[in-house]
């Protein structure tokens, strides 16, 4: 075969040559050159041609366990955008933040601040399933100002809830994992970064918060700190530390208006979060004590201290209750302990670290109008109520049924202003709706990326009106993946819970809300189930129901008849005054609330969805 024909002169096949060196070279410098998408930072400022007026960022977290890394943000709701300021004390060669479902560095959309060696450039991006990042054809997150300042580089952007991009993560009300790394070489190609082989860590926050101004405090307000005793944070990555404080000798009945976190200076990104819980009034001493919450030698009557009061997580600005209501403290029928729990988060192994830090409650003696009350919605604590194992998704809710309400509140209900949810372990998504005339009326606080290591209160953004009749409904997602044995409910962390501890006013006499399976039709699962799988032997009703589940042959089948039961049987209605004692009626065997229509997903702008009509140009202040 010939290649060349014989009479090509030696001048073609050299100007044919020279030709196709040539496109290499205009291809290789094409490759180095900006990305068309990303935006080059030091254009940008160049085109500033006036400094932009101070944006108010009033939600700051630290992300990184020594706090040279620092996220400021706030809210348009008008506009459906969310504004973010990134602080980096020391940038070397670039920065990247981002947002996933559970905080994975894979399938992760992404914002990147690199350096090529010769220019710094700005981009949207995302990750692979093995970690490597791209730049986003679609470019959703707007630089709007890039500077260096003497305490650190700063990078304002912002970026819709959502840009219907499937790249992209969807920011809605509940914990928001954040992911974030330092680029320590320049990055000729983005796509040369791997998120897996560079230093990265993960921060949760609540990104959205309600817009409404904070009250104002009464002028006769005190103040009462419960903080940590200088303790010497141990050189280890976990700790729950507890502490018992004593309120002063037959103190009068006062009303908690606010509360806010005391953080001692330095240990900002190790006090990842901070509750203070009531002990009974039933417990009339209850120990000093300053140490461990998990050492197995403290005073037991610290377990009697579970009734919260104030709860605040890495992040989160001061609680304040409405100008109309206030949390009792003190006076007839209260306990004199309280219980400080904090944890400290110290992956850093930093040694002799001391640390004061607690809450500080803003109280006043000129009672409120109403007394502020906290109910507990969702499953009761038993084994009754199970997770199979090796699930991806599956759901358990508990009920607040129409009979319990219609029995329990006033006339004119109670107003929900805010709610903590709660799960252990397996919990990935917690959401509770308030149903009425069978029709779901409105989300009282839902949280699809929730994780046990971020539970705080959560201020609604709009108060909740529970009528008589009403019914709460409290659904829980779980992930059982990486377990082999089934998950019973219960207090152990193996063991799972799902609840909503809800905020409301006026107080009133109904303190739990909750159900579980009625445990006759419980029975019959089990018994069926062992029939079905040739094991005629049935311990039924003769051995705990942990160790029933523990013995059942999982399978498909068994966990989808699990499933078909918890959601037909009929249920246990735990309706409970603060007593503890059962309303009177009759509670066992009660049908399952029925739903006949569901809340609809509302729409987003770039789905074709309207913007609220009162607009404004700029978020709130």
């Amino acid at each position: 075969m010939r290649i060349f024909n014989k009479n090509l002169r030696l001048q073609d096949v050299t100007i044919m040559y020279f030709t196709a060196l040539a496109a290499l070279m205009v291809i290789l410098v094409a490759s180095y050159q900006a990305p068309t998408n990303a935006v080059e930072v030091t254009t940008l400022e160049s085109e500033l041609s006036s400094p932009l007026p101070p944006l108010p960022m009033p939600f700051r977290v630290p992300l990184d366990p020594r706090g040279e890394l620092q996220l400021a943000w706030n809210i348009s709701y008008a506009n459906q955008e969310v504004y973010m300021q990134l602080r980096a004390a020391e940038l070397k060669h670039g920065v990247v933040l981002g947002m996933s479902d559970r905080g994975e560095l894979t399938n992760a959309d992404l914002v990147v601040l690199w350096n090529s060696g010769t220019k710094s450039y700005f981009g949207d991006a995302w990750s692979d399933s093995e970690g490597h990042v791209s730049l986003d054809s679609q470019q959703d997150y707007e630089l709007i100002e890039a500077k260096q300042k003497p305490d650190g580089f700063y990078l304002l952007f912002k970026r819709p809830f959502s840009t219907c991009d499937p790249r992209d993560y969807l920011i809605e009300e509940g914990t928001v994992h954040i992911i974030y790394g330092f680029l320590d070489q320049p990055l000729a190609l983005l796509e040369q970064l791997n998120l897996s082989r560079i230093q990265t860590g993960v921060q949760r926050v609540l990104m959205l918060r309600p817009d409404t101004p904070s009250p104002t405090l009464p002028l006769d307000v005190l103040t009462l700190d419960v903080l940590a005793p200088n303790v010497i944070i141990p050189n280890q990555e976990t700790t729950y530390w507890c502490f018992i404080q004593k309120l002063p000798e037959n103190m009068p009945k006062n009303h908690i208006v606010m509360y806010e976190s005391v953080i001692t200076p330095g240990n900002e990104a190790i006090v990842h979060h901070i509750e203070v819980f009531e002990c009974s009034p039933d417990v009339r001493d209850v120990p000093d004590y300053s140490g461990s919450c998990d050492d197995k030698m403290k005073p037991g009557k610290l377990n009697f201290c579970r009734h919260v009061l104030a709860a605040w997580a890495m992040g989160a600005e001061a609680f304040y209750y409405p100008p109309d209501a206030g949390l009792p403290m003190g006076g007839p029928g209260s306990s004199r302990f309280l219980r400080l729990e904090v944890h400290y988060h110290n992956p850093l192994i930093i040694s002799g670290r001391q640390d004061s830090s607690g809450i500080r409650l803003h109280y006043t003696p000129s009672l409120r109008r109403y007394d502020a009350g906290i109910m507990e919605l969702g499953l009761v604590y038993t084994p009754v109520m199970a997770i199979p194992p090796k699930q991806h998704t599956f759901y358990l809710s508990g009920y607040c049924t129409s009979k319990c309400t219609q029995t329990a509140l006033p006339p004119g209900g109670i107003f929900i202003f805010a709610s903590q949810l709660h799960t252990h372990l397996a919990g990935r998504g917690v959401r509770t709706v308030l149903v009425r005339g069978g029709k779901e009326l409105e989300v009282v606080q839902e949280d699809q990326h929730f994780s046990t290591h971020y539970q705080t209160i959560r201020v609604l953004r709009k108060m909740v009106n529970v009528l008589p009749g009403d019914a709460l409904i409290t659904k829980c997602t779980y992930n059982t993946e990486d377990r082999s044995k089934p998950t019973v409910g219960g207090f152990g962390i193996m063991e799972e819970m799902c609840v909503n501890y809800i905020h409301y006013y006026p107080r009133t006499k109904l303190e739990l809300c909750k159900t579980h399976v009625d445990t006759g039709y419980l029975q019959k699962y089990f018994n069926f189930i062992n029939r079905f799988h040739g094991n005629d032997q049935c311990v039924c009703g003769e051995v705990s129901v942990t160790e029933q589940f523990s013995q059942l042959q999982w399978d498909a089948f068994t966990a989808e008849v699990l499933d078909s039961l918890y959601n037909t049987a009929p249920i246990s209605m735990h309706c409970n005054q603060s007593t503890a004692l059962l309303f009177p009626g009759e509670w066992d065997k009660q049908p399952l609330p029925v739903v006949t229509s569901m809340l609809e997903k509302p729409r987003y702008p770039c789905e074709g969805g309207a913007l609220p009509t009162s607009q404004t140009l700029t978020p709130t202040v």
